[in-house]
């Protein structure tokens, strides 16, 4: 599932890539050619908006405890359309403008300073998608980063799960062993208990035996 987001991605990445440096291209094109060219960026974009479609539903596909990576490049990633489409919004305008001004003969320093503003607006923009590639970038190596220290996390727990089940099992065995222990102890005392009250009759027996033939004995003389 996630190598099909990723071929979505790549084709994503391209035709992004493409409608920049086209929108770029618009206001220094003459006339027929900037017609031909705001008609590819606008097709191109609707490719792009079905990609992000795609790309939407194969999200929704992947299991939640892996969802969150690609959740988070899809943000990015309608956050640059919606730039595109911005900047193509504002190209477009120029071009009306300048279209405007060549149907009214306006062709003098107007133009040339609209031209210029444009060109410096479309470098400033190119600078802003540079530093947001790479701000995007590192949310991507940061959001990966604490990703595999929850997977650690995730084993720890489970080795300190597994050690205290070890730890009641011990002491289970350990109680057995103590009731065994008492129960052997018990058992040695009580046949101690017999043994010395057996040794206290005999001890008896022969000393009544004793007496009895120490009488007989006195008797006889």
């Amino acid at each position: 599932m996630s190598s099909d987001f990723e071929g979505y991605e790549q084709d994503f990445a391209v035709l992004t890539a493409e409608i920049t440096s086209k929108i770029a291209r618009v206001p220094r094109l003459p006339p027929d050619e900037k017609k031909q060219m705001v008609a590819n960026v606008e097709k191109q974009l609707e490719e792009a908006k079905e990609l992000l479609e795609q790309m939407d539903l194969e999200v929704r596909e992947i299991p939640p405890q892996s969802r969150g990576m690609y959740s988070n490049r899809m943000r990015s990633y309608k956050q640059e359309m919606g730039k595109l489409e911005t900047d193509f919004k504002r190209s477009r305008i120029a071009y009306s403008d300048e279209v405007r001004n060549e149907l009214l003969g306006d062709d003098g320093n107007s133009s040339e300073n609209q031209r210029a503003h444009l060109l410096d607006n479309t470098e400033r923009l190119e600078r802003s998608s540079r530093r947001l590639e790479a701000g995007y970038q590192i949310a991507v190596e940061t959001e990966q980063i604490g990703q595999e220290m929850l997977e650690n996390l995730s084993h720890d727990r489970e080795k300190i799960q597994r050690a205290r089940e070890r730890l009641r099992e011990t002491d289970a065995n350990l109680g057995k062993s103590s009731r065994v222990l008492t129960g052997m102890l018990r058992r040695d005392a009580l046949f101690t208990l017999l043994l010395n009250k057996e040794c206290a009759v005999v001890f008896a027996v022969d000393f009544y035996f004793i007496c009895k033939l120490c009488v007989l004995h006195a008797t006889e003389y």
